[in-house]
C-alpha cells in the first residue's frame, strides 16, 4: 500500500503546491480531496504525530479505540448528500455497517426508551412511550426536517463571494436561521411533558449543549442526521483517513504529520504561505485552516493581520464547547461471547430536567452525571475480529469541565503528577459502575482501562480548553457573519467544523463548501 503520509521530522518538504492545508482532520482531508479531484496539488500539515483528527484511532495493550467516531448517520443510505460527498472523496473505497434498531437507548433511572431507525418508527415509538401526545411528536418530527432544509439557504450563503453576499446574504441567512432559537423554546412549544422533552433532547450529548443554551438549528441537523438510524465504519474509525488520503495523494498532493504550523505568512493583506515552528517557510496561492477559528485568528495569524479582522468582536459571541473524558475499556473475550450488542446508551439522572442535572454536576463534581454514554465500537465493526481476535472494547463518555483541570495544564502528558492520577482514578471507578449497572456479567473482566480528560483533547488536538465541539452551538454562534470559508484576509481560508457545525458529518460538508469557495464552482454538482 502507497505510504499515506510522511513524517516531516523524516522528510523534507519537495515541489510546488496551490494550496496550503494546516490540520487533517474530517474538514482538512475532505477540503484537500475535494481539491485535488478538481486538479489541484494539495500540502497537507498536521501537528500531531498521526493524521486524521478525532476521526483517528490509538492503540493500547493490543486494544483499539476510536477518539471521536462513535457512530454517524446517513453515510450509509446511497440517496444522502453525506454518502455521496464521501464516496465521491473517497472514490468508492469506504464501506459502512449499519448499527440496526434500535441505536441508540436512554436511560432515565429505571425507565427507558429506544430509538429505532427510521421516521415513521420513531415516531410510532415515541408515541407509544408518551400517549395523549401525538400531535406534538408529529409536528416536532415535521420540524426537524423542515427546519434542516431550511438551514441549505444558511449554508449557501457561506460560498458566494463577499460581493455577492453583500446582495443577497442578509436574505439567505434569514431564510436559514428561522429555527435559530433555543432547543428548549422550541421543544416547549410543542408540548408542556417534561419527560418528553427531556427524550427528545436525548442526544444533545453529540453537540454537548442542553436544550436552555443550544440552538434548535443544531439540535435539528443531529437529529435528523440519525432519524434513519446509524452506521459505523468497516474497519474502524481510522479507514474514514486511510480511504481519503489515496485521493489526495494519486493527484499530487503530500500529507506530513508533525509538521507544526507557526503563523500564516500574510504579505500585503493576501496569505501566501505558512512558517513552520523549525523556521522553514512553504508558499502556496491559498492557505486553508483546519485548525479552529480560535487557533486560525489568534495563534496563526500575525498580530498585525489580527487587528485587521472583525474576529475579536465576534469573539465576544461565541464560547469553546464543553471538556469531557472518555474511559477506554479492553476485555479479553471476544464480542461472540459477551454480547453486548451495537446499540449506544445514554444514561441520565431520574429526574428529567437535563439543564438541572449539568448545573448541580459543574456545581459539585460529585453529584451525579448528567449524562454517561456508552459505547461498543468492537461490536459495531464487522471487521473487529479480523483485527483483533478475542478482545472486546468500550468506551465511556461524560461531560467535564476543563476548569477542573486547569491547575495541571502546564505539567506533562503523563507526567502530571499523583494528585491528578487520583482524580482521574475517581471518575475512571464512578464511570465503570455505570457499566456495571446495566452490564453486572462484566464486573471483574476489565483487563485494561484508561481515562482521557480535556487536558489530552488540549493536548493532541490542540483545542485551548480541550473543547470536544469547537465552538458552542448557541444561537449567537449561528449569528456570526463570520464563519464561513472566506476570511478578511484575502486567500486565507477557513473549514472545518467551526464553519457548519461538529461531527463527521459537519466537518465532511465544511469540505465541500471551503473548496467550492476556493475553486469558484458549486461542488455538488460533481456528486452522483
Amino acid at each position: 500500500m502507497k505510504e499515506l503520509s510522511k513524517s516531516y521530522k523524516q522528510q523534507k518538504i519537495e515541489g510546488s503546491f496551490d494550496a496550503i492545508i494546516i490540520g487533517s482532520g474530517m474538514g482538512g482531508i475532505a477540503t484537500a480531496a475535494f481539491l485535488a479531484k478538481e486538479g489541484k496539488k494539495v500540502l497537507v500539515l498536521e501537528r500531531h504525530y498521526t493524521p486524521g483528527g478525532f476521526t483517528h484511532v490509538f492503540t493500547r495493550n493490543k486494544y483499539e479505540w476510536d477518539v471521536g467516531v462513535h457512530y454517524v448517520g446517513d453515510f450509509h443510505r446511497p440517496t444522502t448528500e453525506l454518502h455521496k460527498m464521501f464516496n465521491y472523496i473517497s472514490e468508492g473505497r469506504m464501506k459502512w455497517e449499519e448499527m440496526g434498531t434500535p441505536y441508540d437507548i436512554a436511560f432515565f433511572g429505571n425507565d427507558k426508551y429506544e430509538f429505532p431507525a427510521g421516521t415513521d418508527e420513531f415516531k410510532a415509538q415515541m408515541k407509544k412511550y408518551f400517549p395523549g401526545e401525538e400531535n406534538a411528536i408529529d409536528e416536532y418530527v415535521n420540524l426537524i426536517y423542515t427546519t434542516q432544509k431550511n438551514q441549505r439557504w444558511f449554508f449557501a450563503e457561506k460560498i458566494l463571494p463577499n460581493w455577492l453576499s453583500s446582495f443577497f446574504g442578509n436574505l439567505l441567512r434569514k431564510n436559514g436561521l428561522k429555527g435559530n432559537k433555543t432547543t428548549l423554546e422550541v421543544l416547549q412549544s410543542l408540548t408542556k411533558n417534561e419527560k418528553l422533552i427531556a427524550v427528545l433532547a436525548t442526544q444533545y450529548g453529540d453537540y454537548g449543549l442542553p436544550p436552555s443554551q443550544s440552538s434548535f438549528l443544531m439540535h435539528a441537523a443531529l437529529v435528523k442526521h440519525y432519524m434513519k438510524g446509524a452506521c459505523y465504519p468497516v474497519g474502524g474509525a481510522q479507514e474514514i483517513y486511510r480511504t481519503v488520503a489515496p485521493t489526495i495523494l494519486n493527484n499530487g498532493g503530500q500529507i506530513f504529520t508533525n509538521a507544526e504550523v507557526k503563523e500564516v505568512i500574510v504579505k500585503n493583506g493576501k496569505a501566501v504561505g505558512v512558517k513552520m515552528y523549525d523556521g522553514k517557510e512553504f508558499f502556496a496561492e491559498v492557505v486553508i485552516s483546519d485548525a479552529g477559528v480560535y487557533n486560525t485568528y489568534k495563534n496563526l495569524l500575525p498580530q498585525q493581520e489580527q487587528k485587521n479582522t472583525e474576529a475579536e468582536r465576534m469573539f465576544e459571541n461565541l464560547a469553546p464547547s464543553v471538556g469531557h473524558v472518555c474511559l477506554y475499556i479492553g476485555i479479553n473475550e471476544s464480542n461472540e461471547k459477551l454480547k453486548l450488542g451495537k446499540a449506544n446508551y445514554w444514561i441520565f439522572p431520574e429526574q428529567y430536567d437535563h439543564d438541572k442535572n449539568i448545573t448541580d454536576y459543574i456545581n459539585n463534581p460529585d453529584a451525579p452525571f448528567p449524562v454517561t454514554y456508552i459505547s461498543f465500537p468492537s461490536s459495531k465493526d464487522p471487521d473487529w475480529e479480523n483485527r483483533l481476535p478475542g478482545r472486546t472494547t468500550i468506551e465511556i463518555v461524560t461531560l467535564s469541565p476543563y476548569a477542573w483541570y486547569e491547575k495541571w495544564k502546564d505539567k506533562r502528558w503523563m507526567k502530571r503528577g499523583e494528585d491528578y492520577n487520583a482524580f482521574k482514578e475517581k471518575i475512571a471507578q464512578r464511570l465503570l459502575e455505570e457499566l456495571f449497572k446495566k452490564h453486572p456479567e462484566l464486573r471483574g473482566k476489565i483487563d485494561y482501562y484508561e481515562l482521557s480528560t480535556p487536558l489530552s483533547t488540549a493536548h493532541f488536538a490542540n483545542y485551548e480548553y480541550g473543547e470536544i465541539y469547537g465552538i458552542d452551538h448557541t444561537t449567537k454562534r449561528f449569528d456570526q457573519k463570520l464563519l464561513k470559508p472566506r476570511t478578511p484576509v484575502k486567500n486565507l481560508y477557513l473549514t472545518g467544523q467551526d464553519i457548519v457545525s461538529c461531527g463527521v458529518g459537519g466537518a465532511l460538508f465544511s469540505g465541500l463548501i471551503t473548496a467550492s469557495a476556493v475553486s469558484g464552482k458549486n461542488l455538488l454538482n460533481r456528486l452522483k
